[in-house]
């Protein structure tokens, strides 16, 4: 059944979600409503996961994977294997799912590395970057260090966005002919061979109180059914920041922030600047060679 914009019931729209900002549910579902095309391909035949605030974000939100009985038929669902069972999740292919979403409650968007055909396959390789302390340069100089091993050393391609929240992910199109599991294996060697050429400035220690205030290069959402936040999703967070692909020689300019970009400003810069990860899928490789480079580093 197809759904009809026009159709879809949207309550509350006075309803303030940004309490300190103002935003309300109305400027949100304005701002994923016009930012349609930019975010579809990034949510486009993967199982989303809902990142929802029904009262908006003074209190707490929640996590949604499963399907709620009360959405209509037309929302397009996928089946997919858990952890002893399934989980049925929301697949949103189209604008019409998308503004219903944000109709209830959903302000942030995560999907998995992978899509429905070749779900067990990512097709991208991601390195989350939240620096300590909010020492935004610390992010900065982790995305430039993988920049040079993943592109220089290693021959793959690289695409950096703004979080939205508190630092930058550094993420690489895949070819999907490598598992999760052969993945998440290289995506940790790569992390761990940073921290080993920076030991001041990063560290692979999972737990805070062992960082010593170094910034943590995650590499743990390279696995079956972890996320990542979408490019342009809204983040649950004052002034509704965006998270944003940007260039790599944009890291240079002194007024970036993890939180620049916001749903008031997003397409100022969309109407000035050609969008960054436009090649993305083009330049997807297997990490076959790249596996074989990384070795010769770490044994020289």
């Amino acid at each position: 059944m197809k759904a009809n914009i026009s159709k879809i019931k949207i309550t509350g729209k006075n309803k303030i979600l940004f309490p300190e900002s103002g935003i309300t549910k109305n400027d949100l579902i304005l701002y994923y409503n016009r930012i349609t095309n930019y975010i579809l391909p990034y949510l486009k035949n993967r199982p989303i996961t809902m990142q929802r605030f029904p009262g908006g974000i003074s209190e707490k939100g929640f996590f949604q994977k499963h399907v709620p009985d009360y959405f209509p038929d037309w929302i397009t669902t996928a089946r997919i294997e858990k952890v002893g069972g399934w989980v049925e999740h929301v697949v949103c292919n189209t604008k019409e799912t998308l503004l219903y979403l944000v109709s209830q409650g959903v302000i942030t968007f995560h999907s998995p590395l992978s899509t429905l055909d070749h779900i067990k396959f990512p097709d991208k390789l991601v390195f989350d970057l939240d620096p300590p302390k909010e020492n935004f340069k610390l992010a900065i100089k982790a995305a430039k260090a993988l920049h040079h091993l993943l592109e220089e050393e290693l021959q793959l391609k690289t695409f950096v966005m703004t979080s939205g929240s508190k630092g930058l992910h550094v993420v690489t199109p895949l070819l999907q002919k490598d598992n999760f599991d052969e993945v998440h294996d290289f995506a940790k060697n790569i992390s761990q061979y940073i921290c080993n050429k920076y030991p001041n400035d990063f560290t692979t220690a999972i737990r805070k109180n062992k960082r010593e205030g170094k910034l943590y290069v995650d590499f743990l959402r390279n696995s079956y059914a972890q996320t990542s936040v979408s490019p342009f999703s809204v983040r649950a967070i004052e002034n509704a920041p965006v998270a944003t692909p940007i260039s790599w020689n944009e890291l240079d300019d002194k007024n970036l922030n993890p939180q620049l970009y916001t749903i008031k400003n997003i397409f100022n810069r969309l109407e000035k600047v050609e969008d960054p990860w436009k090649e993305f899928t083009l330049n997807a490789k297997s990490i076959d060679a790249a596996k074989l480079k990384l070795v010769t580093l770490i044994t020289n």
